[in-house]
């Protein structure tokens, strides 16, 4: 059976999909929304993880925030996938917020994310670590 690339509609529905489970902690339907086989890849440490590693890191980002929000979200399709600029806004639980800017390029067959590519600054991340560690 071969891929079908999706419409700019259906492209733009998994895409607020995707975003409004991780904003809601809802994992599951995080999951529903990748292909098994997914490929995660982050900028700041230069490997693709698989779905279920990406899906625990992503567990323990929520149950270490009680708040997150994707501000500002810019969606721009392309035959096959989507490219996302926003700015993720998180609470964590002791209070310290993180800001951080970031992009997304998916790329998408049979309405699932096959490869997403995470592209950040790490600074902001660090800081806020540092602001939780002096919460301790």
């Amino acid at each position: 059976m071969s891929a079908s690339f999706p419409t700019d509609a259906a492209v733009r529905a998994l895409a607020d999909r995707f975003i409004e489970a991780i904003q809601a902690g809802d994992i599951q339907t995080v999951k529903a929304c990748y292909d098994p086989a997914v490929i995660v890849w982050l900028n700041t440490v230069g490997v693709g993880v698989d779905r279920q590693t990406n899906l625990d890191v992503l567990s323990g980002f929520v149950a270490k925030t009680s708040e997150r929000q994707y501000q500002n979200r810019r969606v721009e399709t392309f035959p096959g996938g989507y490219v996302q600029q926003h700015l993720l806004r998180a609470t964590h639980v002791k209070g310290p917020v993180l800001e951080l800017a970031a992009i997304l390029v998916c790329q998408v067959q049979d309405d699932l994310i096959v490869r997403l590519d995470e592209y950040f600054d790490s600074a902001p991340l660090t800081a806020w670590y540092a602001q939780i560690k002096a919460c301790a």
